[in-house]
């Protein structure tokens, strides 16, 4: 009977402890989902690019025209055949828009040596300031908003998690850097950069 007793309280004693650990692993569970970080994705002309996953093969065969600083400070059109360094991160590349106006991009390689083409677009750069046809600026939007749109205000209310202030307003994660900027007198959109972050040998 004492047994019998000893058993029974040892089998409860276990079943609590393995409903209490399935409930702990769920609640690890949920708190990476609400850990983990959003890509928030950049269209031009509705095509859209994806820092961190997009290549700038794929930019070539959407017609973005994308170029290159050399080592001697000429702009030259991209060669995707290009071979680059495993485990590298680039910078001094552009996206032209207009005239006024391109992105700056940075790009990273991973563990193997690849193409230029095969590279990842790592960072994403844009200041409007000199371009002034609102009809350009029109077809770029940031996570589905126009930036013509995308006021010091709307962002705030778009993503109340953020800091900054009233000229910039900021996420730092671990996997994305975000940092939207505005003007000081009308609060509107100025640019944006939109990084992903890579533990990477950096070169020119």
């Amino acid at each position: 009977m004492c047994k019998e007793k000893r058993r029974s309280l040892f089998c409860l004693m276990l079943t609590a402890l393995l409903l209490f650990l399935s409930a702990c692993g769920q609640e690890d569970g949920e708190s990476g989902q609400e850990n983990g970080e959003t890509l928030l994705p950049i269209s031009v002309n509705g095509k859209e690019i994806r820092v961190g996953e997009t290549t700038v093969q794929t930019l070539l065969d959407e017609g973005f025209n994308v170029s290159w600083v050399d080592e001697e400070y000429n702009r030259i059109i991209v060669d995707p055949t290009e071979q680059l360094e495993a485990n590298s991160y680039y910078t001094g590349g552009s996206i032209e828009v207009t005239d006024n106006m391109s992105f700056s991009i940075s790009l990273v390689t991973d563990e193997e040596a690849v193409s230029l083409g095969q590279a990842v677009i790592a960072r994403l750069e844009l200041h409007t300031a000199a371009e002034e046809d609102q009809s350009v600026l029109e077809t770029i939007s940031f996570d589905g908003v126009p930036i013509t749109e995308l006021t010091r205000e709307k962002a705030g209310e778009k993503y109340p998690d953020w800091t900054g202030d009233e000229v910039m307003w900021l996420h730092y994660g671990l996997e994305y850097k975000y940092d939207l900027n505005f003007d000081m007198s009308t609060g509107g959109f100025n640019g944006f950069i939109v990084e992903r972050v890579y533990d990477v040998d950096w070169n020119g």
